[in-house]
């Protein structure tokens, strides 16, 4: 009977095996896919801000959104036709940005 019972130990951890290769190489497969995407993203930040001239800090990064955003908003108005709005936007997006690359 014991034949038997090696046998059956012997299919199953082949499967077990089998199972666990396949999940290892789909880890490995995620895993540098996302470090390279990551990796990326850190060189393209990198350069970013090393052009702009500027810390690549979070706090940053956010302020020069913040002021192409309200740039892009400036730009806008002016197209609707609002002289005023526009005038003030883009001024302001402009002050944040020159603030930012001082």
């Amino acid at each position: 009977m014991q034949p038997n019972a090696m046998q059956a130990n012997g299919f199953f951890d082949e499967i077990g095996e089998t199972i666990g290769e396949a999940i290892r190489v789909v880890v490995e497969f995620l895993l540098g896919i996302f470090t390279n995407f990551f990796g990326a993203f850190g060189d393209f930040i990198d350069g970013l801000t090393r052009s702009l001239g500027i810390n690549d800090s979070f706090f940053s990064i956010a302020v020069l959104v913040v002021g192409l955003l309200i740039l892009f908003g400036g730009i806008r108005a002016f197209l609707r036709g609002s002289l005023i709005g526009g005038i003030f936007r883009t001024l302001l997006g402009l002050f944040i940005l020159s603030w930012l690359m001082m």
